[in-house]
Order: C-alpha cells, then sequence, then structure tokens
C-alpha cells in the first residue's frame, strides 16, 4: 500500500509539473502576441484629378472639378480635401479652405467626383492641396498634390457658354443663355429633325466642342472632350477652331459676312441609324439605341492649347 501511494503520489507530481510547464508556455505565447504591432490596412486613392481636364488650377470665385477613385482598408469613414498655403510662398492675406463629405461612411470602394466653389477670397498663389481620407478601422491616408489659385481675368482663355438654341422642325425652340437657366419641358419625338447653334466666348488659339446626346440612365457626364465615351454618346455635332490669335466668340455655326452662312448647323434625325461624329458617323446602336425616356443634350469643350474646358448639359424627354 505504500509503495503504490508514492507512485501515485509521484505521477501526480509529475502531472503538475507538466500542467505548470504548460501554463508557462502559455502564457509566454499570450505575452509575446500582445508584443506584436498590428498594421491595419490603410485607404488607397488612385486617378486623382485636380481641376479641369487634371489642370491642377482652381479659378478663384468658380467651380472647381475634383475626382479620385478610393479603396477602403476596412471600410470608409469621411473624406476631407484641405488648400492651404505653402511654407516657402507669400500671399496677399492669410487664408485656407476645407470641405468635408461624410456620405461615403461604411463603403468599401468607390468614385469620388465633386464640385465646388473656390471662395471670392481667396489669395492668388500656389498651394498644397491635401487629400485626407479616414478609414474606420482607425487609419488615415494624407495625399498632398499641388493647386495654383488664379484670378479669372489672369487666364489667357476663360471659355464660357454664351448663348445656345436648339429647334426642331416642328417648330420647337428652346435656347440656353449664359446664366444657365435651362428651359423646362423640351421633348423631342422619333423622326424630328433637331438643329442646335451654339456660341462660346473667350476663346483663342485651338479649341474643340461637342453637341452630344446622352441616356440619363448611362449615368456619363464628360468634362472634356478627352472624356466623352463615344459608346455611350450620340454626336450632335463636332467642331474646332485652330490658329485664332485673338480672343473672339466660338460658334459651331460661321457667317460669311455677306448675311450667308458658310457652314450652317448640321441636322440630326430622331430615330437615325448614325450620328454626326466626323468622317462619317458612328451608328446609333448598342448601349446609346434610341428609345424612350430622359436624355441629356451636352456641350463640352475643351481649350487644346491652354487645357481649359467648360460643359453643361440640359435634360429633356425623347418619345420614341
Amino acid at each position: 500500500m505504500e509503495i503504490r501511494t508514492i507512485i501515485k503520489t509521484a505521477h501526480s507530481s509529475l502531472w503538475l509539473v507538466a500542467i505548470l510547464l504548460m501554463g508557462l508556455v502559455i502564457s509566454s505565447c499570450t505575452n509575446d502576441d500582445t508584443d506584436v504591432e498590428v498594421v491595419l490596412p490603410a485607404p488607397i486613392i488612385e486617378n486623382i484629378e485636380i481641376g479641369s481636364g487634371n489642370n491642377g488650377i482652381g479659378i478663384i470665385g468658380r467651380d472647381f472639378h475634383f475626382d479620385m477613385d478610393v479603396v477602403a482598408g476596412e471600410l470608409l469613414g469621411d473624406i476631407q480635401v484641405k488648400i492651404e498655403g505653402k511654407s516657402d510662398q507669400t500671399y496677399d492675406h492669410k487664408w485656407s479652405f476645407e470641405i468635408t463629405w461624410d456620405e461615403y461612411q461604411g463603403i468599401k470602394s468607390t468614385n469620388v467626383h465633386k464640385h465646388f466653389n473656390i471662395p471670392a477670397d481667396a489669395p492668388v498663389g500656389h498651394y498644397d492641396f491635401i487629400v485626407i481620407v479616414n478609414d474606420r478601422n482607425g487609419t488615415v491616408l494624407e495625399d498632398i498634390r499641388e493647386v495654383e489659385l488664379v484670378d479669372a481675368a489672369d487666364l489667357p482663355v476663360e471659355p464660357l457658354l454664351y448663348l445656345w438654341t436648339i429647334q426642331t422642325n416642328e417648330g420647337d425652340s428652346h435656347y440656353v443663355n449664359e446664366l444657365l437657366e435651362n428651359p423646362e419641358g423640351v421633348e423631342l419625338s422619333k423622326d424630328e429633325i433637331l438643329t442646335s447653334q451654339i456660341f462660346i466666348k473667350n476663346v483663342k488659339d485651338d479649341g474643340k466642342l461637342y453637341l452630344l446626346l446622352i441616356k440619363k440612365q448611362a449615368n456619363h457626364f464628360p468634362e472634356t472632350i478627352g472624356d466623352i465615351d463615344f459608346s455611350k454618346a450620340i454626336v450632335y455635332d463636332v467642331f474646332e477652331h485652330e490658329n485664332k490669335e485673338e480672343v473672339y466668340e466660338f460658334s459651331n455655326v460661321i457667317f460669311d459676312g455677306e448675311g450667308g452662312q458658310s457652314r450652317s448647323a448640321p441636322e440630326l434625325t430622331i430615330g437615325a441609324a448614325v450620328d454626326n461624329n466626323t468622317p462619317s458617323g458612328n451608328p446609333i446602336s448598342g448601349e446609346k439605341s434610341w428609345e424612350s425616356g430622359t436624355y441629356y443634350l451636352g456641350v463640352v469643350y475643351t481649350n487644346k492649347t491652354h487645357n481649359l474646358s467648360m460643359h453643361h448639359f440640359m435634360e429633356f424627354e425623347l418619345v420614341y
């Protein structure tokens, strides 16, 4: 009995030692784990565009274009843009700007396309353009680019829509003026013939315009001629000017000075098989096939010499 008891005790002691050693190992592993720095995934941005045509220019008191693709580390929080003075620059007065968008919260990835006005009190000069993406996991991405804020009066050209008329062979007539007041109740029907004349002022050198019909459901709003997706856009007209040394008013209709026209507004029949894109027109098929619904009639102009663009879209109903 005594020997057996000793053997049991010995076995019990061995098991106790083993359990204690396992506890030490587990404790050691736990301590090691707490010492390891956990690196959380951070947001990523791509395809950033600052200014019209990504020209890096903001016109004081005017609309400013900003676009980028963003992927969250986990899920997006908010997105900020700051415009702050550079340490090596001097300005007329102290100024900074900040804007925050929170509508992207909880999204994994998205395109951020924004327009906002550069405040009228901004002094001219070069600035840091700071993009800040806050992730819900606590990480922050900060990307710094450069933007130049300029006075419109100092620009070599400033393309502005002056007058835009739209007519059909059924007697309908509509226009958009330089205040960009869109007409209401515009409706086009199958077999109607569309004609349109446009005037863009404050241009010179080389520039090009497109007049486009685009389905609203295509969600395509090109802001420069380089942005146009012709698989989605029906071209009503395309026209350009070259080597114009003086600032003038550009139109897709040219008068010969004797009361006639050396270039008339082209025609496009609603339901045509091809559009008016040069040289021989593109088929109106696939995604841009004619159908009843809401469309946009848009103008997109880019001054190729100075990399400055303007665009405007008006909504209308098409009955097909």
